[in-house]
């Protein structure tokens, strides 16, 4: 199975209406919030969108270059959840698509921009992540499993992925509300800042150009149990 099918459709069978994500970004004042079963309309659209408009087979590469954001959220799962496999960061590493924010640029077969707006419009370009994606789909069924040995996250396999995760989720304790101000650049920070939220359970609060001032009435307001902040090297 993969990554999504693990990790993520046992949280929908246990409570689809709770939150997945609640996304502030302080730079405009935005606030979105989704549930597990709006994120997982996302996520089939994206992955029905990939393989039916894009040919995106099992194995396949679909670079993620977005930032920390609830509809990357739903870009990530789509593409695990039809086999692919993911990078992240600053290199598209022959992609077969890649995502990219308003203004940005990838090597790839195709390169579609996601809008990244509060309320999912799009973004004019000529492939429009926020646009496309509306006329697939609310469910996804693959046409073949995805093998535990199948690249998933860079050179991580399914099972990699899945067993970091759960490790990492592990530390978090059971359902925990964790805030992150974590960029989704690498590996171990999607691991670390996404990954393992959804194997321990839990619900996400990711804040995109903090400001320091609103931490601790947000900390209460959203009723955080753990915070997760860039490791400072």
């Amino acid at each position: 199975m993969s990554v999504t099918e693990i990790l993520f459709t046992p949280l929908l069978k246990a409570d689809s209406g709770r939150p997945l994500i609640t996304h502030y970004d302080d730079a405009t004042g935005s606030r979105v919030e989704l549930s597990r079963a709006t994120v997982k309309n996302w996520a089939a659209k994206t992955a029905n969108w990939l393989r039916d408009e894009h040919d995106v087979e099992p194995g396949d590469t679909v670079a993620v270059l977005l930032p920390s954001h609830w509809q990357t959220v739903g870009v990530l799962l789509g593409a695990w959840w039809c086999g692919a496999r993911v990078v992240v960061g600053s290199g598209s590493d022959g992609a077969k698509v890649a995502i990219v924010p308003p203004g940005g640029a990838a090597d790839a077969d195709v390169v579609a921009v996601a809008s990244l707006h509060p309320l999912g419009l799009g973004s004019g370009a000529p492939v429009d992540y926020s646009d496309d994606v509306r006329v697939h789909g609310d469910d996804f069924s693959p046409w073949e499993p995805v093998a535990g040995s199948a690249p998933a996250l860079g050179d991580l396999t399914v099972d990699e992925v899945v067993a970091a995760a759960r490790e990492l989720g592990a530390e978090l304790g059971a359902e925990p509300r964790v805030l992150s101000t974590v960029e989704w650049d690498s590996a171990s920070t999607v691991l670390e800042g996404f990954l393992a939220v959804l194997a321990a359970g839990g619900s996400l609060v990711q804040v995109s150009n903090p400001d320091a001032g609103r931490s601790a009435a947000r900390r209460d307001a959203e009723k955080v149990t753990r915070e997760i902040t860039p490791q400072r090297g």
